[in-house]
């Protein structure tokens, strides 16, 4: 009996122990927690611009030059990010390009917050500028079946649209007929194909089974699979489809009919019957000789680049009269160039981390396009930004570190965001431009322009002085921290589209065709053109800020020459 007891009595002491410990454990992880949360709570409190917020700038920083960059040290003092009240650093640390740089950790915090509320705003609402999409259970033309689908030879080869939040039937359909496509195929719940010919292969109608993002109880496709419907056409009163573009008079290459792979002989040839041929057939391009009508792509032997005077093309009204010897007509069809659409992840991780580093508003997410369009391969991005997700940026969604992607978008400019990558792409734009075009953007999203009221209150002045200083510091920064950079002004690659994009995939060593960077240029803007009305000689700079920002334009130039590359382009020059 003793002996029982004892052994009950061990028992017992045991079990106590072991909840001892449990306890003690399980406070331990609380209290691990606790201070978690508590640090991401005051980091997200710091992400953002308040609107009291000004930064202090240098009143004599056009006296200061950069020998070398690297010599900039960091001050101590430091801005109370958020207060009314500002801690000023000494009058002599003001008036130094060290107190540029020592604003960058303030104005990254700043931004970061500003970034996130912006996105998470902004990813439920369509840009300004563009329509709210309809929902309708109603489809209009007819539902043609469910067909298999191969991404990489797909049989609807024209224009793809990608709404992986909004995307309806209706809105596929209007989309292919306003491009002048007989048929629209939707597939994954949210990728709309545009053709003029019906898929070979049908699939059992069960297997498209994928709802549409933007519509519930309506069926968009499925996993490799196309839910086909004939295009909508515009009704009375709705808009029209895209009219051609002119592109101007070029001179013939030697063989016209081995140059373009489609071709019309037609008496009284107009510019919207070769247009018509040319956008059933597919093409993006009409090219009018007198009476012959050629589709086809910009190549090598027709590159699109050197137009000649529009006047040795005679009668550009009536392609009929056209030059009928060394020169043609050449015109845009609403038809997409899609020899450089397909993109993927890589295959295997990247051995080489790239950054597409830039000041907001200096074109970061047309380089992006630009990039992904040359190479076939998706970007990633170190913040999300839904509304970028939602129109075919698959990168945005893969973790910024999983090197599955050519590059990672950044505004960054730390030393420690900076030296975790091995080489970057540094984007660089003119800072007026820069700074209005990152202010249209926050009131108007990607691809809209901000009010009247916008630029006259009293957020413009507080965004300009807190955010010239930045766009100076992260090419400062970048100069200062970064371990192999390729300097690209966003004037150059507008100006010089090619031979500035053959450096960039050079630089992240991809080799690419002739007629894929051909077809990018074809495809140059994307959707990133914004859209409404733009005021002409518009001109929200005040005198006090021309002379603040130019004095950051002389610090960044000089400070790009002592790195040993080339100076700003003359139009940043002081206004």
């Amino acid at each position: 009996m003793a002996k029982a007891f004892f052994r009950l009595q061990k028992f017992l002491r045991r079990i106590q122990f072991l909840l001892f410990f449990l306890t003690a454990a399980y406070l331990m992880a609380g209290s691990l927690l606790l201070l978690q949360r508590t640090r991401l709570v005051l980091q997200q409190g710091s992400r953002g611009t308040p609107t009291n917020q000004a930064l202090l700038v240098p009143e004599e920083m056009s006296r200061v030059g950069l020998s070398d960059p690297r010599t900039l040290q960091n001050p101590g003092p430091r801005l109370l990010v958020g207060m009314d009240a500002l801690q000023e650093p000494a009058l002599e640390q003001r008036h130094s390009p060290h107190w540029l740089t020592s604003r960058n950790s303030e104005l990254r915090q700043l931004r970061r917050r500003w970034f996130h509320r912006f996105t998470s705003e902004q990813e439920p609402l369509q840009t300004a500028g563009s329509k709210a999409m309809k929902r309708s259970a109603e489809h209009k033309g007819t539902y043609m079946g469910c067909f298999t689908h191969d991404s990489r030879e797909r049989t609807l080869k024209g224009a793809v649209f990608y709404d992986l939040r909004k995307m309806t039937v209706a809105h596929c359909q209007e989309a292919c007929a306003e491009r002048a496509y007989s048929y629209a195929g939707l597939a994954y719940g949210a990728e709309c194909y545009c053709g003029n010919s019906l898929p070979a292969a049908a699939a059992k109608p069960e297997e498209c089974n994928s709802e549409c993002k933007g519509e519930k109880g309506s069926v968009c496709g499925g996993v490799n699979r196309l839910s086909v419907y004939s295009a909508e056409q515009p009704r009375a009163g709705a808009r029209p489809r895209r009219n051609v573009i002119y592109r101007g008079c070029f001179r013939a290459p030697e063989n016209l009919t081995d140059t373009f792979p489609a071709s019309l002989i037609q008496p009284n040839l107009t510019v919207e019957m070769c247009s018509e041929f040319c956008s059933k057939k597919e093409f993006p391009l009409a090219v009018i000789q007198g009476q012959e009508c050629y589709c086809g792509y910009p190549t090598r032997r027709f590159s699109l680049r050197e137009g000649t005077d529009g006047r040795r093309c005679s009668g550009t009204h009536n392609a009929s009269s056209a030059a009928g010897g060394e020169y043609c007509l050449v015109y845009q069809t609403p038809v997409q160039d899609t020899r450089c659409t397909d993109r993927r992840f890589l295959t295997t991780k990247s051995k080489v981390f790239v950054a597409l580093s830039s000041f907001p508003g200096a074109g970061n997410t047309w380089a992006r396009h630009l990039i992904e369009h040359a190479t076939g391969y998706y970007t990633g991005s170190y913040y999300f930004d839904g509304a970028l997700y939602n129109k075919g940026f698959k990168g945005e969604k893969d973790h910024w570190r999983s090197r599955r992607t050519i590059c990672v978008k950044t505004h960054e400019s730390g030393k420690t965001e900076i030296e975790m990558f091995d080489s970057a792409i540094l984007l660089i734009r003119n800072p007026y431009k820069s700074l209005m075009a990152e202010f249209n953007r926050k009131y108007a999203g990607h691809l809209g322009y901000a009010t009247d009221r916008n630029w006259k209150s009293k957020e413009w002045p507080d965004f300009v002085n807190s955010y010239a200083s930045w766009w100076a510091s992260h090419v400062l920064e970048w100069l200062k921290y970064g371990k192999r950079l390729l300097i690209v002004h966003y004037e150059d690659l507008k100006q010089s589209l090619i031979p500035k994009l053959k450096e960039m995939v050079e630089f992240l060593n991809v080799t690419v065709t002739e007629d894929r960077l051909l077809c990018v240029e074809n495809n140059r803007d994307g959707n990133f053109k914004r859209s409404g009305a733009k005021q002409k000689n518009f001109e929200p700079f005040t005198q006090e800020m021309k002379d603040l920002i130019n004095r950051y334009i002389l610090t960044v130039d000089e400070a790009l020459r002592g790195r040993n590359f080339s100076g700003l382009p003359r139009e940043y020059v002081p206004r």
